[in-house]
């Protein structure tokens, strides 16, 4: 917008004050406020109150600047403030608040820094309450930091003062509303056709898989693809922290973790889930992420005739996978001996696939590995697919390689 005031001097940059002001008049103002829902009523009553501030500010606002200004300060009053537009906009994967006064979103991959700022601190806590009062979720000093989701199925996590020094922080995790299926990968350059007649063979074969990656590889997503290859007489039961797979199958059963009340008891944690799903007559079962005591249950449950099971695991390659396996297992408080363990998890995952995200935020299988054995306590793997990238910098690389060879020759000759 492009305030001024009588003077001429730009106000841009007291924007978020004047809003501010106004926002708190607003809130003054609650007993004659509409009631939500009442939306022409509403848009009236901050029409007239936006027009009496600017003239009483003396501020100079074309006519498309101050209905803009109204949006904004209904979308504050009733909506998520700032970010409501982002959160409508299907093209948004990601949306990061950083304190007040850094909104980020991802799009196509890649991080954009908005121009959108909330009020103060305690603007961005008044939504960040908001968003979490419908789920029956609460943030303040004694319990600082919250994971959910919204009932549209996008994670939502919360972190406050004092943990979060400057300012609260909301990070919005969008849910697709048309989750994207093999055809869209292929489309994407996620995996070529070989690669995906593969891993449906794999699925359909009752082989036990496990999709490792990074955060926002897009672990979830190949997750929810390749859950479509299943045949559709199977039971499934999926278990979660916080639901995100939206599996095209008709007989699924999702079961969500939960966190502990306020007095810090009831909590029920996803190993509990997975040894309940056991006595749920499951066909497959499906972690949404192994990252705790769960492991050594999910393990079990892929030796034991569930067949087919799948999981995702945070890693940055197959290797770097069966490791955090066996550190996760040994948290778990697993006793066995480390050879024994390695022979449990060989025995129990077929495939890692590894999906990973490149600089310019495009998302590609890098790896698919198989899971042989374990020989002289070591795991046996072999490589059915990798991604080789090209690289800009490997023939530069070897210039410099030879360079140095040839100055490394060159001065040895002269000793």
């Amino acid at each position: 917008m492009r305030f001024r005031n009588q003077s001429g001097v730009n106000l841009a940059d007291e924007l978020q004050t004047f809003k501010g002001k106004l926002h708190r008049y607003l809130l003054d103002q609650i007993d004659t406020l509409p009631a939500a829902g009442q939306d022409e009523q509403l848009k009236q009553f901050v029409a007239e109150k936006t027009l009496q501030f600017i003239r009483d500010q003396h501020l100079a606002i074309n006519q498309q600047e101050s209905e803009r200004l109204i949006k904004d300060l209904i979308d504050e009053l009733t909506g998520y403030g700032p970010i409501d537009p982002l959160l409508r906009d299907d093209k948004i994967s990601d949306v990061l608040v950083n304190g007040p006064h850094e909104v980020y979103i991802e799009r196509n991959g890649k991080l954009e820094l908005t121009e959108l700022k909330f009020i103060d601190s305690q603007h961005l806590l008044r939504v960040i309450r908001r968003i979490l009062a419908p789920l029956g979720r609460r943030v303040d000093e004694s319990s600082p930091m919250v994971d959910t989701r919204l009932p549209d199925g996008s994670r939502v996590n919360a972190i406050i003062p004092p943990l979060a020094i400057d300012g609260p922080c909301l990070s919005i995790r969008k849910f697709r509303k048309d989750p994207l299926t093999s055809a869209d990968l292929l489309v994407y350059q996620t995996v070529d056709e070989e690669t995906l007649a593969l891993l449906r063979q794999a699925v359909q074969a009752r082989c036990n898989l496990l999709v490792a990656g990074s955060t926002g590889a897009g672990k979830t997503t190949l997750l929810n693809v390749l859950s479509s290859f299943i045949p559709h007489s199977e039971r499934l039961i999926t278990i979660e922290d916080a639901a995100e797979l939206n599996l095209r199958h008709p007989h699924v059963v999702r079961l969500e973790t939960r966190p502990p009340n306020l007095e810090g008891s009831g909590a029920i944690t996803a190993r509990e889930l997975v040894r309940n799903a056991l006595r749920m007559r499951p066909d497959r079962i499906i972690l949404g992420e192994i990252r705790g005591a769960e492991v050594l249950d999910m393990l079990q449950a892929m030796n034991t005739g569930h067949d087919g099971s799948m999981a995702t695991l945070h890693a940055n390659n197959p290797r770097d996978a069966l490791n955090r396996l066996e550190l996760l297992a040994g948290f778990a408080g697993y006793n066995g001996s480390e050879i024994t363990l390695r022979q449990q998890i060989a025995s129990s995952v077929d495939l890692i696939v590894h999906i990973g995200r490149a600089p310019d935020g495009h998302r590609r299988i890098m790896t698919v590995e198989e899971v042989i054995n374990v020989a002289d306590e070591h795991y046996v793997t072999q490589s059915l697919y990798r991604y080789d990238p090209p690289s800009r910098l490997r023939p530069k690389l070897q210039k410099l390689a030879q360079n140095r060879s040839e100055s490394i020759l060159s001065g040895r000759g002269h000793v």
